[in-house]
């Protein structure tokens, strides 16, 4: 185990509006919990009940969601997958509501809420800010909010919300997160604004989990071509629970794309897949490959970057067997950057001896 093991996408639950976020709500959203009876905003990407949003042993003995009680996190993050510090990205509601002022208040209570009851309480943890993406001006306004305290070391935003996130409707947020040196942090899961599949709605919750992917290289694509890091040099994105061995097909067939319909985006003066090498970072759970060695180096050669690589656990999510997230048959060079190295390289603000 590496001395330095820096876990990239942890999720502390938020157990209950009405009993985790009320303290930190304003007094107008207060009223309204109360008087409305709203006690939930979770997502139906990670409904509490399913074995993947937390295995047994990750499960409160109380009931109550796998990931809400930080103990229970410190032993099984810490103590039990061996990470050293950890970043936490609370996945939840809010950026789902269509009330943006409601988005906002919520987004503004759940970072007030893992700064006083989880950062504050551990040294080791770090967090991502929540934005209200519905509302690009309020997202900024979150961002410089939050951006004086330097245990936010990202900027959390869904892989599918209301459209793609190259638009310049959300340029806003990339030059306040380029500006103050935070990654934009897209994470698996849905503003259900519309069909998880490119066309259209599945009958199963295991084919939305699949169709993620898709998500992923939409908005890779959209990032890209629409000119984001071309306006913003200095800006990174980590693509987080996207998964990593789509990552080759998908970079030739941008590039061979590119080749023969550049005239459209005479802005993109590189082939994509250098673009990705340079700007784009993935979390390495779920890491989905064939189970030998040789399978395994060939995805990585062919990524043609050791520097794309976090290590992430995505606990309690549950997306690998026994005990190490560390997926088999990485190289050891590998394993090294993407524990220490290559985190630190990504979160500028991730300081680990404060």
């Amino acid at each position: 185990m590496a001395a330095t093991r820096i876990d990239c996408d942890i999720h502390p639950a938020v157990g209950g509006t009405r009993t985790t976020l009320l303290p930190y709500l304003s007094d107008h959203w207060k009223e309204q919990v109360v008087s409305r009876a709203i006690d939930g905003l979770d997502l139906n990407s990670y409904p509490p009940s399913m074995p993947l949003s937390g295995r047994a042993d990750w499960r409160p003995a109380d009931g109550s969601k796998p990931g809400s009680d930080l103990a229970m996190v410190q032993r099984g993050a810490f103590d039990q997958l061996g990470a050293s510090h950890a970043i936490c990205n609370v996945v939840y509601g809010a950026q789902a509501v269509f009330d943006s002022y409601m988005a906002a208040d919520f987004c503004r209570a759940i970072n007030d809420w893992i700064a006083a009851e989880w950062l504050a309480r551990d040294t080791r943890l770090r967090a991502s800010i929540v934005v209200p993406i519905q509302a690009p001006d309020l997202a900024v306004e979150e961002i410089e909010r939050r951006v004086g305290d330097n245990r936010f070391v990202s900027v959390l935003v869904p892989s599918q919300g209301e459209t793609l996130l190259g638009r310049r409707h959300y340029w806003p947020i990339y030059q306040a997160a380029e500006k103050y040196k935070l990654p934009i942090a897209i994470h698996a899961g849905s503003a259900y604004r519309g069909a998880p599949s490119s066309i259209g709605w599945p009958s199963y919750r295991y084919e939305y989990y699949l169709a993620e992917a898709q998500a992923f290289q939409a908005q890779a694509l959209s990032l890209i071509y629409e000119g984001v890091f071309g306006k913003y040099p200095g800006l990174t994105v980590v693509l987080m629970e996207s998964g990593v061995s789509w990552l080759p097909a998908f970079m030739w067939r941008a590039n061979k794309t590119w080749r023969g319909v550049r005239v459209e985006v005479p802005w993109v003066e590189r082939e994509p897949a250098a673009i990705i090498r340079d700007h784009f970072r993935v979390t390495m759970q779920p890491f989905d490959a064939p189970l030998d060695p040789t399978s395994v180096a060939d995805i990585i050669d062919q990524i043609g970057s050791d520097k794309m690589f976090l290590f992430a656990s995505d606990y309690p999510h549950w997306q690998f067997d026994g005990d190490d997230p560390i997926p088999r048959y990485l190289p050891d060079s590998i394993v090294k950057r993407m524990c220490e190295d290559n985190p630190i390289e990504t979160f500028p603000r991730l300081k680990l001896n404060s």
